[in-house]
């Protein structure tokens, strides 16, 4: 057997490689910023920043004269000291719909997007002005975008029970090619949907979770959270049994070289990727409800609102979900503290009828 590469590990090195070749379009003064954040963030923190502080130069090159003949590697530091505040603000226009890199697509930002974007230029604009490199702030004087947020998508209990369902005896109403795809995939796909439902871990961390991971002594799984951070997390009876079924068939499986170690493969006998995993959610969501668009995600949002109906205890589900701050949970799932609030207008009787 190969030695082992956990998936986090080979994701970090092809993102290496990623960044590598964004820097190389970018201004070379660039690669000290990024130099300086890769002790503080995640490689895939640092490629997003990389395409978004792509897109401002690429806006400067696009929508000022000034620039009109000039490459994108051909700007040194001193461009950033031109760029006023009113320039910024034309540039979060400019970010609402833009043509690609290449420019053969066009893109769109939604309020999450924008806001990203304008962070990533607030943080690159303060490490030059810091070093007193630049002269000039103009990115603190323009507004981060403000994100309404959006009320909590999840699956009620009698969803969960129907989605399950579905999945078990989806084949009942299949044919050929379709019924046999999914005889083959049935018990990996009841597993991953178990597993999400019932442990409430993100899409990522169960694509990257290895055979080795998963501990049926304690019942628990060990998962790399965001930001690297190892965590055991406890699953019930349900995703026990639906894992040692899915094992069964996993058995059976000869995988790809370099994929031994993968607890979920794909059709392709590969480790499952990410996009899979939406794709398989949201098909057999379909079918239970017409009215949610649910992803992985709202699985999990699903998850963690059943446990906090539960427990009534916001910090457990901090702590379960792997939130760094539990204002973060707060902010997701306080809501729910509104019908718990109700029930105190009519629990105390202050005269007997």
């Amino acid at each position: 057997m190969e030695p082992k590469q956990t998936y986090h590990e080979h994701t970090d090195i092809e993102n290496t490689l990623r960044l590598r070749q964004v820097l190389a379009t970018l201004p070379p003064f660039c690669r000290d910023y990024f130099r300086a954040i890769d002790a503080t963030t995640t490689t895939k923190t640092r490629i997003s920043y990389a395409y978004d502080i792509r897109i401002f130069f690429q806006f400067l090159l696009d929508t000022n004269p000034a620039f009109k003949d000039k490459a994108m590697t051909d700007f040194s530091v001193n461009v950033l000291d031109q760029v006023k505040a009113l320039d910024i603000e034309e540039y979060q226009e400019y970010l609402k719909v833009y043509h690609n890199h290449n420019g053969d697509k066009m893109e769109t930002n939604s309020e999450r997007g924008l806001k990203r974007k304008i962070s990533a230029l607030r943080s690159f604009y303060a490490y030059y002005y810091k070093r007193e490199m630049i002269e000039t702030n103009p990115a603190v004087l323009v507004d981060v975008p403000k994100i309404h947020e959006k009320s909590i998508i999840r699956l009620d209990a009698d969803e969960v029970a129907l989605l399950l369902d579905h999945i078990e005896h989806a084949g009942d109403t299949l044919t050929g090619q379709k019924r046999a795809y999914w005889e083959k995939t049935k018990e990996r796909d009841l597993a991953i949907v178990t597993l999400l439902l019932g442990t409430g871990i993100r899409v990522s961390e169960c694509v990257g979770l290895d055979i080795e991971d998963v501990d049926f002594k304690n019942n628990g799984i060990k998962v790399t959270r965001k930001g690297g951070n190892e965590m055991v997390v406890y699953f019930g009876s349900e995703v026990e049994k639906a894992l040692k079924n899915y094992l069964e068939v996993r058995e059976n499986i000869v995988p790809l070289s370099g994929h031994e170690h993968a607890l979920f493969y794909s059709s392709q006998k590969k480790r499952i990727g990410v996009q899979a995993i939406e794709n398989l959610v949201k098909k057999y969501s379909r079918e239970i409800t017409t009215t949610k668009k649910i992803t992985p995600h709202k699985l999990r949002s699903t998850y963690g609102t059943a446990l906090y109906q539960e427990t009534g205890d916001i910090y457990l589900v901090a702590d379960v979900l792997g939130h760094r701050d539990v204002n973060t949970t707060k902010k997701h799932y306080a809501a729910l503290d509104d019908a718990r609030r109700r029930q105190a207008a009519t629990a105390v009787k202050l005269r007997e009828d």
